[in-house]
Parts: C-alpha cells; sequence; structure tokens
C-alpha cells in the first residue's frame, strides 16, 4: 500500500486506453488510484450521475482519502436483468426457458392441457408476459430439472449461439449495457470485487457471464433448485431437482449478500423494486456507500418502463431514490450508447 505522503501522480493508475480487459487483473503489487479523466466511462455523458460514480471511487481508492477503504472491503453487487443487458419485452432466461419447452414438450404430452404450460406452448406473447412469478419459476423449474449442472449450461451455451432478441435482432449476448460494462471494468480495475446478485438462475448465468462480463463463476448469486448427488455410470454427479432452494429476489438479496459474500458490500446497482432491500442494505453500511438505480427512459434506444412495467417495476424505489440517497441514473441523458451494436 502506498503512503498518504505519496504524490497522486505517482500512484499506479488506470487509463482507459491501455486497461486491459480481464476483470480483476490489475497487479496485485500495487493499489491504483483512480485516473479522473472523461476517458475511464467513455459510454457515459457528463453530468451528475458519472461525476458522482467516479468521485465515489477517487475518495475510496486514494490512500490520501479520509473516505479511502481498504482493497478486502471493496464489494460491489450488480442486479443482472434490466441493470446489466436488456430485460425487456420477457428475460432472455424466460426465452430460454420457452423454447426448451417446446423440445421437452413430446415428452409431456400433459402439458398441453396443464397451466401455465398450456399457455406457455401456445406462444401468445402477449398471454405469456401477463404470467405472474410463481407461474414463471414452474416453468423454469420443468426445464431444468433432471439435468445435472454441466448438461444445463451446455443447453444455454446451445441455445446462445442461435437465439436473437425479438426486437434488435442480436444475439443476447451482444445486449449488455455498454455503460455498465465500463463500470464492471472501472471498479474492477479498481480493485472492487463485483458480484451478480441476481434472481435470475445461478446456473443460466454462470453458462455465459465470464464471457460477457468477466466475472468468474462464483461471483455469481442467483436463484438455485436443491441439488441431488447421485452416481452415473460410476462418476459423481449433482443433479437439479425441482424443488427451489433459494429465490433470490427483495429481501432474499440482503441475505444471499450475506450468506455468500460475508460482509456487507459499499456499492450496489439495481434498476427495479426487486433490488430495493440490496441497495438499502448496502447503503445502510458505515462510511461512504454508493446505490445506483438505471432508470428505463429510452424508448428509442432500448425500452421506456417503470411504475407499470410488467416487468422491472420500478415504482417504489423510485419514490424513495432521493430520500435514500441513492442516484438515479437516466439511460436517455446519462449514456452515449446503449448497446455496443
Amino acid at each position: 500500500m502506498q503512503s498518504n505522503n505519496l504524490s497522486r501522480r505517482t500512484l499506479v493508475t488506470m487509463a482507459a486506453a491501455g486497461a486491459g480487459s480481464y476483470i480483476g487483473s490489475a497487479p496485485a503489487t500495487a493499489e491504483p488510484t483512480l485516473m479522473r479523466n472523461a476517458n475511464l466511462l467513455r459510454s457515459w455523458r457528463d453530468g451528475e450521475a458519472k461525476s458522482g460514480i467516479l468521485d465515489f471511487l477517487h475518495a475510496t481508492t486514494d490512500p490520501a482519502s479520509s473516505q479511502f477503504v481498504p482493497e478486502q472491503q471493496r464489494i460491489a453487487v450488480f442486479d443482472n436483468d434490466g441493470t446489466l443487458w436488456t430485460e425487456q419485452p420477457i428475460v432472455p432466461e424466460i426465452a430460454f426457458a420457452l423454447a426448451r419447452l417446446h423440445e421437452l414438450a413430446p415428452r409431456h404430452p400433459e402439458w398441453a392441457t396443464t397451466e401455465p404450460y398450456s399457455v406457455a406452448l401456445s406462444g401468445d406473447m402477449r398471454v405469456i408476459s401477463q404470467l405472474g412469478v410463481p407461474d414463471l419459476l414452474k416453468i423454469v423449474v420443468a426445464t431444468q430439472a433432471g439435468t445435472t449442472l454441466e448438461e444445463f449450461r451446455k443447453f444455454v451455451e446451445t441455445w446462445l449461439k442461435t437465439a436473437q432478441h425479438p426486437r434488435f435482432h442480436k444475439p443476447y449476448e451482444k445486449l449488455a449495457y455498454q455503460p455498465m460494462l465500463d463500470i464492471l471494468r472501472v471498479f474492477s480495475d479498481n480493485r472492487f470485487k463485483c458480484f451478480i446478485v441476481s434472481a435470475g438462475g445461478c446456473e443460466f448465468m454462470r453458462a455465459w457471464t465470464e464471457t460477457v462480463y468477466h466475472l468468474p463463476l462464483e461471483q455469481i448469486i442467483g436463484s438455485t433448485l436443491v441439488l441431488e448427488y447421485v452416481q452415473q455410470n460410476g462418476h459423481a454427479n449433482l443433479l437439479q431437482t425441482q424443488k427451489v432452494a433459494t429465490f433470490t429476489d427483495g429481501p432474499q438479496k440482503a441475505g444471499a449478500i450475506a450468506s455468500t459474500i460475508g460482509q456487507r458490500p459499499i456499492i450496489a446497482f439495481g434498476n427495479s423494486d426487486g433490488d430495493y432491500e440490496m441497495l438499502q442494505y448496502v447503503t445502510s453500511g458505515n462510511g461512504r456507500c454508493l446505490g445506483v438505480l438505471i432508470h428505463h427512459d429510452d424508448a428509442e434506444r432500448e425500452y421506456a418502463y417503470d411504475r407499470t412495467g410488467h416487468v422491472g417495476k420500478l415504482d417504489r424505489a423510485l419514490n424513495d431514490a432521493k430520500r435514500n440517497g441513492w442516484q438515479l441514473v437516466s439511460m436517455k441523458n446519462d449514456w452515449t450508447k446503449v448497446h455496443d451494436i
């Protein structure tokens, strides 16, 4: 660690033009200090949101700052759907589950007359989009149970090779938000350990997040099924069952953070009321904290939704953002681009 008397100009800095793309790739022997220039967040417009994030990073990573945070305490958590990539018109994991349900349907003729499977198999996206969380969970479980972790990840990887978003006609992996990829890079280069904390399936995310976000698998926290230990042809495997072990949404996000990470993060990014408790838990900690809400207000480049959104509803958190000191990011006004497509 550098001495507090050392000039900032002599501290190890991260210049965006020369920064490595692999998250967490900074040398372990030096304490980086944020270089305060516009290139750090190239896809962010100058303004309150960008300056607030950069000021926070500078204050918490500069050893000369009274708000300096040691590296081992630099934990950041991010929701996934709607925060790191597009979640409309349906969450990509649900799009995968619907495709998988059609593949499995010949083995389950009873689905044709049993809701919610019959609704999902109808192909009527207007009706499907109105299904609630319990019904969507049933569909996800039905298309995931009975597979080993390795088998399921291969199913997801295979689907991602050909699946395309219905509006953008691009692979789902291309729909990560470029401004948030910049955030992940800058945070990680400044020695923050970044975790995804999502209601989405942990195994679904682990099939692609390492490639898209450059985060190791152990930093992905999501909903899970109960695993059954089995012996198959002399090999030990873990089989996913039909019982939900964890559903990581709302208050459960805070609990998952505590039980998995073991300490309270100092940064949280979310976009919906499902992230409320996570943001509240993070920003209730001691010392300087940062809570950020991504507001979908750009119908031209992506989607515009908040209080009445069936997916990613943002109402309570929008009301309380100012009172809780959370930074509200406008996709329309604060981002120069949404996707890198």
